[in-house]
């Protein structure tokens, strides 16, 4: 994996937000925009469902050149073939995602508001490093805090880092300056006009 692909928007295609028969339609919208990479979040479907939407999602990745991320299911993201998956402290180990989906897939890591779990993440291989939540978030608002230092002080680990949590075009930026190489981003992108929405975060890293 080319570090320099996790850059940019990174949209979260999260049924939270979305009604099932529109998932594929915002996925073009927000690569429209200018997201670079997708990731499909969905807790609550069967997982016949979640495989045909991850099926068709990806499908859409492929057709407009996103990367395609499938969120904690290692097995999904096998069955897909997707270019990666994403791991929470809760999920699968990132040493045994990457002993399923093998060398080139991309792992990304929750480190919430640790750079102990960032350094471990780090050390097990991890693709990217994800922190957050840095502002209140409808999506989960129960979320641990994170400050911007803490993307300051994960860049000796030399892993792309991304930044979640509340983010709009409006506060985004000092995560940027602050060392994000990508924003993780769904009720912002997925309320309203998505493509419109999309473009205003993507100028952030013209």
């Amino acid at each position: 994996m080319n570090p320099s692909a996790i850059r940019g928007l990174y949209v979260l295609i999260d049924t939270t937000w979305l009604a099932p028969e529109r998932l594929v339609e915002a996925c073009a919208a927000a690569i429209a925009g200018g997201a670079r990479l997708i990731q499909y979040r969905d807790k609550a479907a069967s997982p016949e469902a979640r495989f045909e939407r991850g099926h068709a999602l990806f499908q859409c990745c492929r057709r407009n050149g996103a990367l395609f991320i499938v969120n904690d299911d290692v097995d999904l993201a096998f069955s897909l073939n997707a270019h990666g998956v994403h791991i929470g402290e809760h999920d699968s180990t990132i040493a045994a995602a990457r002993e399923c989906l093998g060398p080139l897939a991309i792992i990304g890591a929750s480190c919430y508001d640790s750079v102990v779990n960032a350094q471990r993440a780090a050390d097990a291989g991890a693709s990217y490093l994800a922190f957050g939540a840095f502002f209140p978030s409808d999506t989960k608002p129960n979320a641990r805090h994170a400050e911007p230092f803490l993307l300051r002080k994960a860049r000796p680990f030399g892993l792309p880092l991304v930044a979640i949590g509340g983010i709009t075009p409006d506060n985004g930026g000092e995560l940027i300056a602050a060392g994000a190489n990508a924003l993780a981003v769904s009720r912002g992108v997925l309320v309203g006009d998505i493509e419109a929405n999309a473009r205003r975060y993507a100028a952030l890293f013209a």
